[in-house]
C-alpha cells in the first residue's frame, strides 16, 4: 500500500441513549451507551478503494462519517497525510479535501434548491466569481454524464433516481477532493442504473486520482470496485485484506457466514448467519462474535482477539493466534 492518505488509530464512537440532565449529574446516574465504533485502525492509501461490508448496524456508516469529520470521535485519532487532525486549522484542511456521497440522494439534496446551486454549494467557501462557479458546474455535470444547460435550473424532484445520484456525485467531485466516502451509493437504484453509477465512479477514480471508502451491503459491488475489503461486526473490523483474497477464501468465521448468505450461480442454498446481532449497548465480553460462532472456544468468551497478520490479511480471531 502507498503512504496513507487517511488513517484512523483506535477510533471510537459512543452515543448516549438519552441526554444527561442535572439530576443525572447530581446522582451520578449511568446512562446507557451505544458503542457504534470500537477502536478501529484503518489506513487507506492514496488512490486506493477500500470497501466496508457487514450487517446493518455494524458501524460502517458511522466510521465513514468519523473519517470526514461529520461526527466527532469519542476517542482515538484521525490522520490526514501523516498529520494528526486536531484543532480548527487541521479540521478545516481535511474538510477541504474530503466529501461524502450519501445513500439516498433524495434525502441529501435540498428540494428547494436548483441543481446548479446544489452542485456548486461546496464552492461557496472558495473565493470564486459567479462565472468561475458556472464553469466548474458545467465541467462537473459533464463528468457525470449530464448536460449543464438542461439540468441547471431543475429541482431534485424533476430528476430520476439515477440522475439524482449523478448530481450527488457531481457535488462531491466539484471541489476537487482527494478522498470520498461512498455510503451505499447504489442501494436506492435499479440494477441497470447501479451498473452505470459504478462505472462512473470507476472512471472518475482514474481520471481524478480519487481515493474511496465504499460502504456497501453488496459483495458484488465490493468485488467490482475495491482493492481491499474490510468486514465490520459490532463496531469492529474483524477481517481486512486484498479483495480477491478475502472473497475467495474468507478466514474469519463471521466473514464466512456473511458470504454464505450471498446467492451466486454455483450455490443454490443460502445460509444466513445464525443467532442474533448483539446489542451495541450490552456487547458480549471477549470476541463479539463468539455467541454466534460455531468454532467458539473458552478464550473467545473472555478475551478480545485483536487483528493479527495472517498471510496478506488481518484477522481478529483466536483460531489464528
Amino acid at each position: 500500500m502507498t503512504e496513507a492518505l487517511i488513517e484512523t488509530r483506535g477510533l471510537t464512537k459512543h452515543y448516549l441513549t438519552a441526554k444527561k440532565g442535572v439530576i443525572d449529574t447530581l446522582t451520578r446516574a449511568r446512562i446507557p451507551v451505544v458503542k457504534a465504533v470500537q477502536k478501529v485502525d484503518l489506513a487507506i492509501g492514496e488512490g486506493e478503494v477500500v470497501a466496508l461490508v457487514g450487517e446493518s448496524g455494524s458501524g460502517k456508516t458511522t466510521l465513514g462519517r468519523l473519517m470526514v469529520t461529520l461526527e466527532k470521535a469519542t476517542s482515538g485519532e484521525l490522520y490526514h497525510k501523516g498529520q494528526k487532525v486536531e484543532g480548527r486549522a487541521a479540521i478545516r484542511e481535511l474538510r477541504n479535501n474530503v466529501q461524502m456521497v450519501f445513500q439516498n440522494p433524495i434525502e441529501s439534496l435540498d428540494p428547494r434548491m436548483s441543481i446548479e446551486n446544489i452542485v456548486t454549494e461546496p464552492l461557496l467557501r472558495k473565493q470564486l466569481s459567479k462565472q468561475e462557479r458556472s464553469a466548474r458546474f458545467e465541467v462537473a455535470l459533464q463528468r457525470v454524464g449530464l448536460d449543464a444547460a438542461t439540468f441547471a435550473q431543475r429541482r431534485p424532484r424533476d430528476l430520476s433516481g439515477g440522475q439524482r445520484q449523478r448530481v450527488a456525485v457531481a457535488r462531491a467531485v466539484i471541489p476537487d477532493p482527494q478522498f470520498i466516502v461512498l455510503d451505499e451509493p447504489t442501494s436506492a437504484l435499479d440494477a441497470s442504473v447501479q451498473s452505470q453509477v459504478l462505472n462512473l465512479l470507476a472512471i472518475l477514480r482514474e481520471e481524478l486520482r480519487l481515493t474511496y471508502l465504499l460502504i456497501t451491503h453488496n459483495i458484488a459491488i465490493a468485488r467490482y470496485i475495491s482493492d481491499r475489503v474490510g468486514v465490520m461486526y459490532a463496531g469492529e473490523i474483524v477481517e481486512l485484506g486484498p479483495t480477491d483474497e478475502v472473497l475467495a477464501a474468507p478466514k474469519h468465521p463471521y466473514t464466512q457466514a456473511l458470504f454464505s448468505s450471498v446467492p451466486n450461480l454455483e450455490r443454490k442454498d443460502i445460509v444466513p448467519p445464525v443467532g442474533e446481532v448483539p446489542s451495541l449497548i450490552n456487547l458480549p465480553a471477549g470476541c463479539k462474535f463468539h455467541p454466534r460462532c460455531p468454532f467458539a472456544m473458552e478464550v473467545c468468551k473472555t478475551s478480545e482477539p485483536g487483528l493479527r497478520k495472517v498471510s496478506n490479511e488481518e484477522v481478529a480471531c483466536w483460531l489464528f493466534k
